[in-house]
C-alpha cells in the first residue's frame, strides 16, 4: 500500500519508462522515522525537502505546507496499521515529458512506509568495522548535500564493503577528505573535542546530524565542531559513530588496526532517546 499523489491505493501503477526519476534521477527523497503515529523531526524534514526542491528548481505546489506534508505520510501508516514504528521514504519527482530538459516543472509524490522492529534507538551492532572507500569520490558542491536518486557511490561501496566483510565505508570527497559513511554521518571524538565534517565538504545536510550537534553543544566539558576530516585523524581519535533517522547512533569499533571505545557514544545516544520521549 502507497501514498501516490494524495491517495491511499494498492500501488502507484507508475509507468516508470516514461519517469523522469527512474530514467534520469530526477527526483529527491526524506527518508523518516514515525513513531506512535508522530513524524520525528516534522520540522526539519519539511524544510529540508523545500530547501532541496527549490534548488532542483522544482515547483512547489501552493497546498505544500508542513501539515500536508505530515498528514500524507500519517494517512499511510494508519492505513497500514500494523507496527508502533515505521521507516517512510516520500520521494517527490519531476512530472513531465522531455530529456534534460523537461517540458514542465510540475511535481508529484509517492509515500511507502515499512515496519521497524524497534521504536526509541538502540546502540546497533556490538562489533562495528569499516575501511576507506577509495573507487569514486564525493564532490565539494550543494547537490552532494541532497538526498538525490544518483547514488551510485553508495550502492557501489555497499557492493564493496559486502565482498571484503566490513559493516561501512567511509567515503572521501575530492580533496581526499573524509565526509561520511555510505549512509550515515560522520562524528569524531578525540579528548573532549567532537567534530563532524562540514556540509561544505559535500556530506549530506542530516536530519539526524543536526539532531545530535545540538545535543553536543549542550554536553558539558564539550566542545562540538563541523571541520574536516583527513584519513590522518580518525587514527587519532578516541570514538567515531554514524547517525541517521532510522538508525540512530552506530558507534564504529574498528578501522583499519585502530579499535574504539563505545562509552561516550552511548551517552549521546540516551539523551537522543530523552529528547524524543519529551518531545
Amino acid at each position: 500500500m502507497v501514498n501516490f499523489n494524495g491517495n491511499i491505493q494498492e500501488n502507484s501503477s507508475i509507468s516508470i519508462e516514461n519517469n523522469r526519476g527512474f530514467l534520469f534521477g530526477d527526483s529527491i527523497f526524506e527518508t523518516i522515522k514515525v513513531l506512535d503515529n508522530k513524524v520525528l523531526f516534522l520540522e526539519d524534514h519539511y524544510f529540508r525537502l523545500m530547501a532541496s526542491m527549490r534548488i532542483c528548481r522544482m515547483e512547489i505546489p501552493m497546498n505544500f505546507t508542513m501539515e500536508y506534508f505530515e498528514s500524507q505520510i500519517v494517512n499511510l501508516v494508519q492505513a497500514l496499521n500494523i507496527a508502533n514504528s515505521y521507516r517512510v521514504r516520500f520521494s517527490v519527482y519531476r512530472d513531465s515529458e522531455g530529456f534534460y530538459l523537461p517540458k514542465s516543472r510540475k511535481v508529484k509524490f509517492i509515500v511507502t512506509a515499512s515496519p521497524l522492529n524497534f521504536e526509541l534507538y538502540v546502540l546497533g551492532k556490538e562489533n562495528y568495522e569499516v575501511e576507506l572507500y577509495k573507487d569514486f569520490y564525493i564532490s565539494k558542491q550543494l547537490l552532494s548535500t541532497l538526498k538525490t536518486n544518483n547514488k551510485m557511490i553508495q550502492i557501489t561501496g555497499s557492493i564493496f564493503a559486502d565482498e571484503n566483510g566490513y559493516d561501512n565505508c567511509l567515503i572521501l570527497n575530492d580533496e581526499k577528505n573524509v565526509v561520511e559513511a555510505l549512509q550515515s554521518n560522520l562524528f569524531m571524538k578525540t579528548g573532549n573535542v567532537v567534530v563532524t565534517p562540514p556540509v561544505s565538504d559535500g556530506c549530506l545536510n542530516g536530519i539526524m546530524r543536526k539532531q545530535v550537534l545540538e545535543i553536543l553543544k549542550k554536553t558539558e566539558g564539550i566542545v562540538a565542531k563541523e571541520t574536516s576530516i583527513s584519513p590522518f585523524d580518525l587514527q587519532k581519535a578516541d570514538e567515531l559513530f554514524l547517525t541517521n533517522v532510522i538508525s540512530g547512533i552506530q558507534p564504529i569499533t574498528k578501522y583499519r588496526k585502530k579499535e574504539y571505545g563505545i562509552e561516550f557514544t552511548a551517552e549521546v545516544l540516551k539523551r537522543l532517546n530523552a529528547q524524543i520521549r519529551l518531545s
